[in-house]
């Protein structure tokens, strides 16, 4: 295959590519500023400025860009089938935000290196993908950074959206730059969506889609300290212990209330509350992970104010109320607690992960609850056993989707080794 050709530039990238030099004068106050306030790593925040970058593996690099934590970890399971039908690949994976840096480098998969996506200046995108060299791009879901792409077309390096994501508001917010987004999705050698709604949405702006669904349930499982696992277990044997993660406020309110409710029957019973922000104020006090505090017998809450750390919350746990599904964040996925055993509950909101969640429920492999009197009706329900090993077995089927992706992926790194 020839190397694709350049890409098309209305004016409304021409704007914003023009607009992008001036982001060199302003980024390194911008960055120092939020690394005062914790927003950014201390040692790693210049690879912003695509400064003291980690270096090159040798041979092919593919490249797979995710904004944030879900992201990140959701792009192993596809890592790991192109590793597996090429062993010489390498790969790096950019993401923006501090979290999705620590929970990746426990979570890594072999020859995977991670980095901080520069800002998009020319500066800093020229000394990326000079020192970089990438063989395939891949864009996650929804985050495109268009002065990125647009160098990425001018050298003739292929690119796709894999996976992408994009709901009515989403959708709506696209439209209001129209002609930006044509020329970004018409540079893609592929575009695949999660499912027919962001397709279709895609489609509108004259894009090429496939339906393959999410990377999310082909992802390996989440990792723990086997040590501490054990530890923890012979510590709490003999108590009931569930789980809300990753929490935010209203979902630690129900999860509280229910507890509440359970602890009447069960006095034994240990609620595991892990915030999706740690660092948050609670209202509440209980042994705190973060201090190492661990919780006693008598202790009806233990916070896991860590990060990095669901993979042994969700070994511990029997079942999992999903987190971000009682409020506006519209849910969090439910295929890492799934793959480790949880009977998984979750509430009325899931519009972020809906299609994941459907999966599910088709399975009997999840249960939807509205309040804390219907949660603790689930929690004490005799099919608990049989939901969890149902929500197993749906994410076996579902990781399948992500098969025929990668042979996408191959195909497009065979063309360019003919080219």
């Amino acid at each position: 295959m020839m190397p694709p050709a350049d890409m098309q530039r209305s004016w409304a990238l021409r704007c914003y590519l023009a607009v992008t030099y001036a982001v060199p004068f302003i980024a390194p106050l911008f960055l120092r500023r939020r690394l005062r306030r914790d927003k950014e790593h201390p040692t790693r925040w210049r690879e912003k400025l695509a400064s003291n970058l980690a270096p090159r593996p040798q041979g092919k690099l593919v490249w797979f860009h995710a904004v944030g934590l879900g992201e990140v970890l959701s792009v192993r399971g596809v890592i790991e089938r192109l590793s597996k039908a090429q062993p010489d690949l390498s790969f790096l994976v950019t993401s923006s935000t501090v979290a999705s840096a620590g929970v990746f480098e426990k979570n890594a998969s072999p020859r995977t290196i991670h980095q901080f996506l520069p800002l998009d200046a020319p500066a800093y995108r020229r000394r990326f993908l000079d020192h970089f060299k990438p063989d395939l791009c891949n864009w996650v879901e929804q985050d495109l950074w268009p002065g990125m792409v647009s160098d990425l077309s001018a050298r003739g390096i292929p690119q796709c959206i894999v996976a992408a994501r994009m709901n009515t508001k989403s959708h709506q917010s696209h439209q209001k730059a129209g002609g930006l987004y044509r020329d970004l999705y018409a540079a893609m050698e592929m575009i695949t969506a999660q499912d027919d709604q962001t397709a279709q949405h895609l489609r509108s702006f004259g894009a090429d889609v496939t339906v393959t669904g999410s990377l999310k349930p082909a992802a390996p499982v989440l990792t723990c300290d086997e040590g501490v696992l054990a530890a923890f277990k012979d510590q709490l044997s003999g108590r009931r212990i569930w789980a809300v993660a990753p929490a935010h406020p209203k979902d630690i309110e129900v999860a509280q209330a229910a507890h509440a409710l359970l602890r009447k029957a069960d006095p034994t019973a240990l609620l595991v509350i892990a915030p999706r922000f740690p660092k948050s104020a609670f209202g509440f006090t209980a042994p705190r992970r973060s201090m190492a505090q661990q919780p006693g017998g008598d202790d009806p809450i233990w916070l896991f104010d860590t990060f990095g750390e669901l993979g042994l919350v969700y070994r511990l746990a029997d079942a999992v109320l999903v987190g971000g599904t009682f409020s506006d964040i519209e849910g969090h996925n439910p295929w890492e607690a799934a793959a480790l055993g949880c009977a998984v509950f979750h509430g009325p909101r899931t519009a972020n992960f809906a299609v994941d969640f459907a999966q599910l429920a088709d399975a009997k492999g999840a249960v939807r609850v509205q309040s804390a009197d219907e949660l603790v009706s689930a929690l004490s329900a005799p099919t608990l056993a049989e939901s969890a090993a149902n929500a197993a077995s749906a994410r076996q089927a579902a990781a399948k989707q992500t098969d025929g992706l990668t042979g996408q992926l191959l195909q497009l790194l065979g063309d360019t080794n003919a080219a």
